[in-house]
């Protein structure tokens, strides 16, 4: 008999997966323009709950010039669930 996982069971996770991308979109000079950044903004899930959405701009160990952290955060206040994803964008070469 196969388990078959509840709808939106994972859908934190996958927004969370889904504004990384968005937010790591954009060129690396854009984003050491606006670093140290974040924001938190209210998002609607696919399941159609509420949820808040927290961006971050961070330089890496606090070196500014340095590579840039990029953080996204998506919880459930209600639910008190969340997830998060991150990744670490290095310099362009010269």
């Amino acid at each position: 008999m196969a388990v078959n996982p509840p709808p939106h069971e994972n859908e934190l996770s996958e927004m969370a997966l889904e504004e990384l991308d968005a937010a790591c979109g954009l060129h690396f000079a854009e984003m050491r323009q606006i670093t140290p950044w974040g924001d938190t903004y209210e998002a609607m899930a696919p399941s159609g709950r509420e949820v808040e959405v927290e961006r971050r701009y961070l330089w890496d160990n606090g070196t500014t010039g340095g590579a840039i952290v990029v953080e996204v955060e998506v919880r459930d206040p209600i639910q008190q669930t969340g997830a998060e994803a991150r990744a670490v964008i290095s310099p362009p070469l010269a």
